[in-house]
């Protein structure tokens, strides 16, 4: 495990940002003091592969595998950067900046700015300007904490393009999915073990919908908190973001503005009419010509014939588009030869449908697969940065945006992270674990700890090496005997190797509740930090976080995750 980076330059860099805060504003000082605390932070890194929560898809990406070639443009390294801002800039429409800084404006019209936010937003009508950008659904209270990591990933690779571009500016930019309509999977946090869940009957665009009775999980998420400590902050963001704005849309918008806005992020609404007339043209080869869909089915066959353990992500449709209006996002289908809207009475004839997505654009919305042109089509982006579900139907997509003739973005696997408090590595330590070894599935981190501190050598990999030997001189001699007796042999075999497993299996099992405590204390801590045995970023809330850190927790992100290390990031508080 090699740590990564130098503590003595990072306790420098905390240092010079602190001081910065404390000469820049004043109602926070105390940042000086909780950021040199910061510095006695242990930072390690562990390769993506290691952890056994990456698929093989995305370890051979990071591997850069040449079979992979096809399915991007170039690797996020930062000597690649150069090439893809010179194509982008050649390939990106000087009509859509005015477009997007226009509709920018709009949708900031009635929201505080950050002079860094406003700054960036106005540097988008240059042309020397591009932008990095990650995307994510509306989660309730920002969800699980991987949603801040996303972002924090994505202010650092635009600080660093900044320092390494200085001819160019880079803007980091979060795509709020205000169009999905799976309300299911946003209307909840979690927060100690139990679920903070929204429950209310809705339909359409969540960034549309109301947040009446929001006011019922702000009271349970109070009570949940308690009185102590920090929580009065996180019960008052809460207050302002969902009670004090109308729409889940503006409510998010306020809460990642809060959270990021002084690193200057630019949020963006793609349910925007300006924004969705820029896609019409693409929106009809879709609709009419089913160009994605030809084009995204031959690049999955050609993925799974290179690997059977590659997994298909998202499969396209023939039509990729829903039709959106107040409360109702339906997918449209071709039907008996009219354009039908699913699940109502609505069709069009395809002169009809022509009409409607002229006149109303806003009124058609691009699907997982559609999405992502969308979004390269109005920003004048160079990288997406995401985690690596996403990324695998990103790689799905290149020979539909070559056939369109839209510049493919860099595909950035996102910082990933664990954070673990001083007690618990004390813990990990005390059990002679490294903190890797906690990555392992239960049964065989158990099993590994049994067998570490047994004094019987419960490992039967010599018996098994032995057993192979005996059975190559029994195959040899059925060989030259009767080669009938093969199968028989090869029966004995497996019968023997079982005979083994279950031998050694039960030994095991025996050892463990002698050494039951070991198991219990083991299990126990495993579980808090990867609770339901997922990693925590999945899990956990920022809130359970910035109780224990405060103000300290996003700048040590800020100071602490490289976009480019291409490591699992653990974080010792």
């Amino acid at each position: 495990m090699e740590q990564k980076p130098n503590l003595l330059e990072l306790a420098a860099k905390i240092l010079k940002n602190s001081i910065n805060v404390f000469l820049g504003r004043e109602k926070k000082k105390r940042l000086i003091f909780e950021h040199l605390i910061t510095v006695l932070m242990e930072v390690e890194c562990i390769p993506f592969k290691e952890t056994g929560y990456f698929s093989q898809l995305i370890c051979d990406y990071l591997d850069q595998k040449k079979d992979l070639a096809p399915f991007f443009n170039r690797y996020p390294a930062p000597e690649n950067f150069g090439a893809q801002i010179k194509e982008k800039a050649e390939n990106y429409p000087k009509a859509n900046r005015s477009v997007l800084v226009d509709s920018l404006r709009r949708q900031y019209d009635h929201v505080e700015v950050s002079k860094a936010t406003q700054k960036n937003i106005d540097a988008l009508a240059a042309e020397n300007t591009f932008t990095v950008v990650t995307g994510h659904q509306l989660n309730l209270f920002t969800g699980p904490l991987y949603f801040l990591y996303k972002i924090v990933s994505t202010i650092n690779l635009a600080k660093k393009l900044n320092e390494e571009h200085s001819d160019n500016h880079f803007v980091p930019v979060y795509w709020m999915a205000t169009e999905d309509h799976d309300f299911d999977e946003i209307n909840y946090f979690n927060l100690h073990g139990k679920k903070v869940q929204w429950s209310k009957k809705a339909s359409g665009a969540v960034g549309r919908l109301s947040t009446e009775g929001l006011q019922d999980v702000y009271d349970i998420f109070a009570a949940e908190l308690g009185n102590l400590g920090l929580t009065g902050n996180l019960k008052e963001l809460f207050r302002k973001a969902y009670l004090e704005h109308s729409t889940l849309a503006s409510a998010t918008r306020y809460l990642a503005n809060v959270l990021f806005g002084d690193q200057g992020l630019v949020i963006v609404d793609g349910d925007d009419v300006k924004l969705k007339e820029l896609l019409v043209p693409f929106a009809k080869k879709d609709i009419l010509d089913h160009t994605p869909y030809q084009k995204i089915s031959g690049t999955i066959e050609t993925l799974g014939n290179l690997s059977p353990d590659y997994k298909i992500q998202v499969n396209p449709r023939e039509i990729n588009y829903f039709y959106l209006k107040e409360g109702l996002r339906e997918r449209i289908i071709l039907k008996k030869g009219r354009y039908h809207v699913v699940n109502t009475h609505i069709d069009f004839s395809k002169e009809e449908l022509l009409e409607e997505l002229e006149a109303h654009p806003e009124r058609f919305s691009p699907n997982v697969v559609a999405r992502p042109l969308y979004q390269e089509i109005i920003l004048p982006n160079l990288c997406y940065i995401g985690g690596g579900g996403e990324l695998a139907y990103w790689l799905e997509l290149k020979s539909y945006f070559d056939e369109l003739g839209v510049t493919f973005p860099m595909l950035m696997l996102r910082n990933s992270v664990l954070m673990i408090g001083q007690k618990q590595a004390e813990k990990v330590e005390r059990m002679g674990l490294k903190v890797s070894h906690l990555f392992m599935e239960q049964h065989s981190l158990i099993n590994k700890k049994i067998r570490d501190i047994s004094n019987i050598d419960i490992d039967f990999t010599p018996q098994r090496q032995l057993l192979e030997e005996q059975f190559k001189h029994m195959y040899q001699l059925a060989e030259q005997t009767d080669k009938s007796f093969l199968g028989a042999v090869k029966a004995q075999e497996i019968k023997q190797k079982k005979g083994l497993d279950n031998l050694e299996k039960r030994l095991l099992k025996a050892q463990k509740r002698k050494l039951k405590d070991h198991v219990v204390r083991l299990t126990a801590l495993q579980n808090e930090l990867f609770p339901n045995q997922s990693l925590q970023e999945r899990q956990l809330n920022f809130s359970e976080m910035y109780l224990k850190m405060g103000d300290t927790f996003i700048p040590l992100l800020l100071d602490t995750l490289d976009p480019f290390s291409g490591t699992f990031t653990i974080l010792k508080y």
